[in-house]
């Protein structure tokens, strides 16, 4: 099993995912060092109140975004494979710990239930105000963790589908939770239609 570094994070990174972070703890700054230098990826692993997850996606550092004067760095990760986290060591300044990389399996997802998860998210970006790219669908070879890391999901939910072997069980739990996401955010836009609308509180809510 290899041993890679440990980012705890309260924040949940799927493969695939490109993921902007700023790096200032000096223990951190020592691991994206010697990621870069020996080409090695980490492993960004969800840390919440309830404690540290078991599975987490290892993560490359895929571009330097900006080295600020006094050292800090802001880094764009990319994530690359699911791994569930073994032993855990601190003889480092940050953890390591061994990691089983975790394959996907290799099964058939229904069409009608690819193409139906495919629908409701092109939904969620139009009512978001994204454009649509239909290309990004067909080049996802998973296209649960495409669309998980953009669907609205709190971490919890997130990390939920990262620790889902199955892709066909990835699918049937994200498109469950678009059928109860997306008329949230139909009910909140045309709230804020309405707003609009009524000449009070025309820079409410602020445009993004």
């Amino acid at each position: 099993m290899p041993v890679l570094p440990l980012f705890p994070l309260n924040l949940v990174l799927c493969p695939a995912e490109r993921l902007p972070l700023h790096i200032f703890e000096p223990r951190y700054l020592e691991m994206v060092r010697r990621c870069r230098e020996e080409g090695i990826p980490f492993v960004l692993v969800y840390q919440s109140d309830e404690g540290r997850a078991a599975v987490g996606c290892t993560a490359r550092v895929h571009r330097l975004i900006e080295q600020h004067p006094d050292g800090r760095l802001d880094i764009l990760a990319l994530g690359e494979r699911r791994c569930r986290i073994g032993a855990v060591s601190d003889e480092r300044p940050y953890l390591t710990a061994e990691v089983d990389l975790l394959d996907e399996a290799d099964e058939p997802v229904e069409g009608r239930l690819r193409e139906r998860l495919i629908t409701q998210h092109m939904r969620l970006l139009e009512l978001a105000g994204r454009t649509v790219r239909p290309h990004i669908y067909d080049e996802a070879p998973l296209i649960s963790f495409v669309l998980g890391a953009n669907g609205g999901l709190e971490a919890p939910k997130k990390q939920q589908l990262l620790e889902m072997d199955s892709e066909r069980e990835r699918i049937a739990f994200l498109s469950e939770h678009f059928d109860a996401f997306i008329p949230l955010v139909e009910r909140a836009e045309e709230v804020r239609r309405k707003i609009r609308s009524n000449g009070h509180f025309k820079d409410f809510p602020p445009e993004e």
